[in-house]
């Protein structure tokens, strides 16, 4: 059967694959961006595209009311994939720069995650899957505002796992390492060599790779996994 899928931050990148994997399985998909325009690769599918700003509560409930009237009920499977980077050292790093990248990462998931559970919860279903980051279990240096917001998606999807588990609804992680996106094109070939230097496998993931572990999660296959942090990365964070 076809259900509601919301995957936030859906426009591009590590987003835009998990979106085009749930459509490719014949699940009505619909993504939020700041620009609430259909990306081109996902054009074919019948994609919901909605405008929506997760550090604005307002536009989080009109979009999710949009999303619902759309598909004719409660969204059964969110994927709360957008984030921002706002990298520098901590002693040059802003209050703003720091609080700015916790809210949209962190608190705007609380946002997104809050609104969408009121009709999972009456549905006594839903598959809720956070995208945090090897770097917020690891670490990294210049990140200290990003690993913070990566961090806090653990504690509070496991939180979640316990309060929403008797409503059949499951909450897990999926924390990808470097991945090949518009981001990390950026870097300098050097900056690249290092980081692949390392990767126990050697490269990049592709986005299609963190995309089919989220839609297992979103699956019947994964009915008993909740609070669960799965890495892909490569083998990158082993250990933490």
């Amino acid at each position: 059967m076809s259900r509601s899928v919301l995957v936030t931050g859906g426009n591009r990148g590590i987003g835009l694959a998990i979106a085009l994997a749930f459509a490719e399985a014949g699940d009505k998909v619909a993504i939020t961006s700041r620009s609430g325009e259909v990306p081109e690769q996902l054009a074919k599918f019948d994609v919901l595209a909605v405008r929506c700003d997760i550090t604005d509560s307002a536009q989080v409930d009109a979009a999710l009311t949009e999303v619902e009237a759309a598909h004719g009920g409660a969204v059964e499977v969110l994927v709360a994939n957008a984030g921002v980077t706002n990298d520098t050292l901590l002693l040059r790093m802003s209050e703003e720069a720091f609080t700015s990248v916790v809210d949209t990462n962190l608190t705007g998931t609380f946002r997104v995650v809050k609104r969408a559970s009121k009709l999972m919860m009456r549905a006594r279903k839903g598959r809720i899957v956070l995208i945090s980051s090897v770097v917020g279990l690891s670490g990294s240096p210049g990140q200290s505002n990003y690993a913070a917001s990566k961090a806090g998606l653990v504690g509070f999807a496991r939180s979640l796992a316990r309060e929403l588990g008797p409503r059949n609804i499951t909450v897990n992680v999926v924390a990808p390492g470097f991945v090949d996106t518009d981001m990390t094109a950026v870097l300098t070939d050097e900056r690249r060599a290092e980081i692949v230097a390392d990767v126990p496998l050697g490269r990049y993931a592709a986005p299609a790779e963190v995309a089919s572990t989220v839609r297992f999660l979103g699956s019947d296959e994964a009915a008993y996994i909740t609070g669960a942090v799965i890495p892909v990365d490569g083998g990158l964070g082993m250990g933490h």
